[in-house]
């Protein structure tokens, strides 16, 4: 079983938390209102996480390198890894909000909306949103580096995870809704895993992967993805708060979720399949694609 520790980073979890502390560092010119604000940004990205999404960006683009034998320098990685933490960082604040998911917890502290209030917390995260395309645009020096921006902006939008939060609140609630595993699992896929897939082809693109290469790998994250939301379904009916740090409001919302569409074991089973197939896009990367052949493992096997 992997766990977080055991995985061998190209980059330290510091740097990342570092970078991220930076670019959310601003002048507020003196307004104690916008330091208010900046604190509930800093608040919602800095309390802790896996950074996933950030490492999937380096870890990708590295593999790509490693397999050409070309110079891998991760400060160029830096701006998309930030930029898609900020992201993830602003759905969280906007996903605990009375009027989607309604939790009280984050992280295993008070969710942003608790802390700092409904209207600030869902302006912090249009700010962190903004903040993330700031950080692209000011780092963009090709054309690899818009093309990945444009990756990164759909698998965020409506056709992504804000259009798969909407499905999901849609069919939140609703008892006479009947849906099987195809729909939900494609609605998971925007919801979830257009992100961490996005952040793998970004990756990629950076590191001027050759197209097949490219493919392997965005497959690569499709089905990391989709073993990663069906891990967290799993935890959400098994998991314990004090390890995975929030809540679980699925009951309460009545939301379909895989174990309630599956079955808890069918749900356990198809992560597995998802895991497998991760991994086989990755058969012939040998030793440059071993740790993200461990997310993969990581994914399923995590408890928070």
């Amino acid at each position: 079983m992997t766990q977080p520790e055991e995985i061998q980073w190209r980059v330290s979890p510091d740097i990342i938390e570092e970078a991220l502390r930076k670019v959310l560092l601003v002048d507020c010119g003196g307004s104690r209102e916008l330091a208010q604000l900046s604190e509930a940004m800093q608040y919602a990205v800095l309390g802790g996480g896996k950074r996933l999404r950030a490492q999937l960006v380096i870890e990708a683009a590295g593999a790509v390198c490693d397999f050409a034998k070309s110079t891998f320098t991760p400060e160029e990685y830096l701006p998309t890894a930030c930029a898609i933490e900020l992201i993830h960082a602003y759905s969280l604040v906007h996903d605990d909000l009375p009027a989607m998911d309604d939790s009280d917890l984050r992280r295993g502290r008070p969710s942003c909306h608790k802390k700092f209030g409904e209207a600030q917390a869902i302006l912090a995260g249009d700010g962190l949103l903004n903040l993330a395309y700031e950080v692209l645009l000011q780092s963009a020096k090709s054309t690899f580096a818009l093309q990945a921006a444009k990756v990164l902006s759909e698998a965020a939008g409506r056709i992504g995870m804000v259009g798969g939060q909407y499905e999901d609140i849609c069919w939140s609630g609703n008892a006479d809704l009947q849906i099987d595993a195809a729909p939900l699992l494609a609605m998971q896929a925007r919801k979830t895993g257009a992100l961490i897939r996005a952040a793998v082809e970004c990756g990629a693109i950076l590191a001027q992967a050759t197209d097949e290469q490219h493919q392997q790998l965005r497959q690569y994250g499709i089905h990391l993805g989709e073993a990663f939301q069906l891990r967290d379904d799993v935890l959400d009916v098994e998991g314990d708060p004090a390890l995975t740090g929030k809540e679980s409001t699925d009951d309460a919302n009545n939301k379909l979720t895989a174990p309630s569409v599956l079955g808890l074991e069918q749900t356990k089973q198809r992560a597995q399949q998802s895991c497998a197939a991760a991994l086989a896009c990755l058969e012939n990367w040998g030793e440059a694609a071993q740790t993200l052949r461990q997310l993969a493992q990581f994914a399923v096997t995590r408890n928070k």
